[in-house]
C-alpha cells in the first residue's frame, strides 16, 4: 500500500513538469518598441501631411511630424496628391528661394502654382516672397538674409485650391535667461551713433631733450685733481663738478699779477707827474706820457682778467694751478667721462647734464603715413615696460626721409616732473588723426566670428541670435556698422564670447 502511494506522488510531479513545460514553449516573445526609432529634421506644423512612419501613440503623441527632404534635397510637402519642395539655393548667388512642384510624386509646369513664403525672424517684421518662373522652378524675388533662422509659412494655389504649410529654422541661436547673463556676467547694450576715432598706431623712444642738455668741457688742458660728482646725481647751476690743475691756468694767473703790479706802478706814477705838472715842476709831456702808460697797463690786466673769465677761472692768487669745473644749468649727470689723474684737452667733453623736467618722445613713421602726421596733433604716449601713460601735442615733423629706412620722425615735448619718463625707455604712441559722428556703431567687445561672418548676438527675449554684419571705420572701443541690425537693437557687449561658445556646443547647422 504505502508502495503504491509513492508511485502515484511521482507520476504527479511528472504530469506537473510537463504542463509547464508546455506553457514556457507556448509563451510569445515580446515585439519592440517604437522607442528605438530617430527621429531627426525640423518641425512641421500646418494642413500639409507627409508619408513618415507613424509614430507610438504614448510616447510620441506631442512630437511633430518629420519634414521629408525632396529630389532637389530640399523640403518636401505633399498634400492630396499635390507636393512641394522648398530649397535655398546659393552656389555662386545671394542666398535665395527656389521651389518645384509635384503631382502625384512627379514634377508638376511650375507655371501653374502660385506660390508665396512669408518669414518671421525674431525681432524683425514679417518678410513676403513671391515667386516666378524661371526655368523647372519658382524664383523668389528677394535674398534670404543669412542666418537662415525664422518662421516659415508657405501658401500654394494649385488647380482652383490653397495648400498651407509651414515649418520653423533655427541656426545660430541660443537661449538664455536673464539669471544665466548675470551668471555669466554678459553685457547687453543698445546699438546707436557714436563717434569714431581714426587712430594711428606708432612706435617711438623717449630721449633727452636736446634743447636742455649741456655737455661741459674743460676749456683749457690739464690734470683732474679731484672729481665731485658723478653719473646720475642732481646738480646745481655753478656747482663744481671737478678740479683741474693746469698750467695755462697757472700762466695767466702769473700774467695778471704781474699787469696788476705794473697798473699800480703807473698809477703811482702818473700821480707823481700830475702833481709835479700841475705845480708847474715837469713838463705836460712827462704828464701825459704817465697816464698814457697807465692806460695801457690797464688794459693789459683787464684783457688778462677777461681771458680768465672766458676760461671759467677766478683770478683768484689762491693755487694758481686750480682749475675748477662747474655746472651750467640744474640738472642730472647723464654722462660722464673724467676720472681723478686724468689727462683732459680743451676740447674733451667730460660731461653730459640735462634737464629732465622735460623729455622728447620721438617716432617713426612710415611713408605711408607722412601726410596723416601734423604739427599740432594730440598723441598719447604709452609705456611698453610699465603702467604709464601721458598725452602731449606734436612739436616738430622731420622734413626728410630716411634714405635706407624709408621714414620720418616727428617729436613731442613731454612734462616729466616726477621724471617717470627715462630716456631711452620704448613706447607706443596713439595720433587720433580723424573723429567722426557715425549713425549707428556697436561695442567693439561685442564683435565675434561665426562661419564667415562678423556678427553680433542680438537679444530677442530670452534668446541670442547671430546677425551678420557688414562693417565700417573702427576704432579702440567702436565699430560702425553699415548693416545687419538696426538703431535701438540689443545686443551681447561684453562677455559675448560665451554665447558663441555655447552655441558651438550646441551644433546649430547651416540648413537649407
Amino acid at each position: 500500500m504505502q508502495k503504491n502511494k509513492q508511485t502515484t506522488a511521482i507520476i504527479a510531479v511528472i504530469i506537473v513538469g510537463l504542463i509547464l513545460a508546455v506553457l514556457i514553449l507556448n509563451t510569445e516573445k515580446p515585439k519592440p518598441t517604437d522607442e528605438e526609432h530617430e527621429h531627426t529634421g525640423e518641425v512641421m506644423s500646418g494642413e500639409n501631411t507627409s508619408e513618415a512612419a507613424p509614430h507610438d501613440d504614448h510616447e510620441h503623441a506631442a512630437q511633430a511630424q518629420e519634414i521629408l527632404k525632396g529630389p532637389h534635397g530640399g523640403k518636401l510637402f505633399t498634400k492630396d496628391g499635390y507636393g512641394l519642395e522648398v530649397t535655398i539655393y546659393e552656389q555662386n548667388v545671394a542666398p535665395e528661394f527656389r521651389i518645384y512642384t509635384y503631382q502625384n510624386g512627379k514634377p508638376l509646369d511650375p507655371e501653374t502654382s502660385d506660390v508665396s513664403i512669408e518669414l518671421q525672424r525674431l525681432g524683425s517684421k514679417a518678410q513676403l516672397f513671391n515667386f516666378v518662373r524661371e526655368n523647372d522652378y519658382l524664383k523668389g524675388n528677394a535674398t534670404v538674409e543669412e542666418p537662415h533662422s525664422f518662421e516659415a509659412k508657405v501658401t500654394a494655389k494649385h488647380d482652383n485650391k490653397t495648400f498651407q504649410f509651414a515649418y520653423d529654422q533655427v541656426e545660430g541661436r541660443v537661449q538664455m535667461t536673464d539669471k544665466q547673463l548675470t551668471l555669466n556676467s554678459i553685457e547687453v547694450l543698445t546699438a546707436g551713433p557714436a563717434s569714431i576715432k581714426s587712430v594711428l598706431n606708432l612706435q617711438g623712444e623717449i630721449k633727452l631733450n636736446a634743447d636742455k642738455s649741456v655737455h661741459v668741457v674743460s676749456r683749457v688742458g690739464g690734470i683732474v685733481e679731484s672729481v665731485t660728482v658723478n653719473a646720475g646725481d642732481k646738480v646745481k647751476k655753478g656747482q663744481v663738478l671737478a678740479s683741474l690743475s693746469s698750467q695755462e691756468i697757472a700762466d695767466l694767473r702769473s700774467d695778471l699779477l704781474a699787469a696788476q703790479k705794473r697798473v699800480g706802478l703807473a698809477k703811482s706814477t702818473y700821480v707823481r707827474e700830475k702833481q709835479l705838472w700841475e705845480e708847474k715842476i715837469s713838463a705836460q709831456q712827462d704828464y701825459l706820457k704817465a697816464e698814457h702808460d697807465l692806460r695801457e697797463a690797464e688794459i693789459n690786466a683787464q684783457r688778462i682778467h677777461q681771458k680768465l673769465y672766458a676760461l671759467g677761472a677766478s683770478g683768484s692768487n689762491k693755487g694758481l694751478t686750480q682749475y675748477q669745473i662747474r655746472s651750467p644749468i640744474d640738472g642730472v649727470v647723464t654722462n660722464k667721462k673724467i676720472s681723478q689723474g686724468q689727462v683732459v684737452g680743451e676740447v674733451d667733453s667730460l660731461y653730459e647734464i640735462s634737464d629732465l623736467s622735460t623729455v622728447w618722445a620721438e617716432m617713426t613713421i612710415y611713408a605711408k603715413d607722412i601726410g596723416t602726421v601734423k604739427v599740432g596733433q594730440k598723441v598719447t604716449i604709452r609705456a611698453t615696460a610699465f603702467e604709464a601713460e601721458t598725452t602731449g601735442t606734436i612739436s616738430y615733423v622731420g622734413a626728410l626721409v630716411g634714405e635706407q629706412s624709408r621714414t620720418a620722425m616727428a617729436r613731442v615735448v613731454i612734462n616729466n616732473a616726477n621724471q617717470t619718463w627715462l630716456p631711452g625707455l620704448p613706447v607706443n604712441i596713439e595720433l587720433v588723426s580723424d573723429e567722426v559722428k557715425v549713425p549707428l556703431a556697436v561695442s567693439v567687445e561685442g564683435i565675434q566670428t561665426l562661419r564667415d561672418w562678423s556678427v553680433v548676438f542680438g537679444r530677442y527675449g530670452e534668446y541670442f541670435e547671430a546677425r551678420p554684419l557688414t562693417l565700417g571705420r573702427r576704432d579702440d572701443k567702436y565699430v560702425e556698422v553699415l548693416s545687419g541690425i538696426q538703431v535701438g537693437d540689443r545686443y551681447a557687449a561684453g562677455n559675448s564670447f560665451l554665447i558663441k561658445a555655447d552655441i558651438g556646443k550646441a551644433g546649430a547647422s547651416h540648413d537649407h
